[in-house]
């Protein structure tokens, strides 16, 4: 199953549903318009309309997040062996996942119980998203092996050119440099467009930022589980509520293990 967070008319979701032809049969859910920045998003105060528009191809008034549950709930007579949702126009990097809505597609499929990729073209001017296709039907061929480990969404970024060489990566430190820009409507009446462009990452060896920046693919493998494990001890330490008994955490011996199988 693909969806994307473009829409349904976008370049990279051709190009990616092209690639996994082969792999078996390829359904595609995604948004009627482009649906950026939605992150994990749901929809639940709305009602959803979903139409084929040809075999296999589905578009739906809803976010990624939205199309990968219909898809798996309502749409498709079995449950995916994969979701790939991509491939994205632009990058998906560093603190980008938090926002975006390819990677929240993904992630649904994740907590769906399904092994889930999110694909990203990290330049277009000089990227193709026939290589990027290429390789993330490689990676769906892993994938559909059993690589993927439960509750983690595999983030690729794909750079420049055509790449020979990935690097399975850890999440940079690359922020925006924030703007809002007020504007008046005809009445007076304020209205803001919010955003930025990309500051510079930091230069962090071993993290995605890094990787696009020397030209080479990028994997990584993110938790589903958002606890901090690696600050926890720190966090034990420092943590008091005065007048309050606390009780002493359970921790597992191993983080994984906290995690409980994926819904289905």
């Amino acid at each position: 199953m693909i969806t994307n967070d473009d829409g349904i008319q976008a370049k990279g979701l051709s190009a990616l549903a092209d690639a996994a032809s082969d792999l078996g049969d390829v359904v595609v859910v995604a948004p009627d318009r482009n649906r950026s920045g939605t992150s994990h998003a749901i929809t639940l105060l709305e009602p959803l309309r979903c139409r084929e528009i040809r075999p296999y191809w589905f578009e739906c008034g809803g976010t990624p997040t939205d199309c990968v549950y219909l898809a798996v709930h309502e749409i498709l007579q079995a449950r995916p062996s994969v979701v790939l949702s991509g491939i994205n126009a632009g990058p998906n990097l560093s603190f980008d996942v938090h926002y975006s809505g390819t990677f929240g597609g993904a992630a649904e499929g994740t907590l769906l119980g399904i092994p889930s990729i999110a694909i990203s073209l990290a330049e277009l001017e000089n990227g193709s998203y026939a290589h990027a296709a290429m390789f993330a039907r490689q990676v769906t061929v892993e994938a559909l092996r059993g690589a993927v480990p439960r509750s983690t969404t595999l983030n690729i970024n794909v750079p420049r050119g055509r790449p020979s060489r990935y690097q399975v990566t850890f999440l940079g430190h690359r922020l925006f440099q924030h703007s809002v820009h007020r504007r008046d409507d005809p009445r007076g009446a304020p209205y803001y467009w919010i955003g930025g462009e990309p500051a510079p990452p930091l230069d962090i060896p071993g993290s995605d930022c890094n990787a696009i920046l020397d030209g080479v693919i990028s994997v990584t493998p993110v938790s589903i589980d958002m606890t901090g494990w690696a600050s926890m001890s720190r966090f034990l330490e420092a943590f008091k509520v005065e007048g309050m008994e606390r009780v002493e955490p359970v921790l597992p011996e191993t983080p994984g293990d906290a995690q409980p199988e994926p819904y289905a």
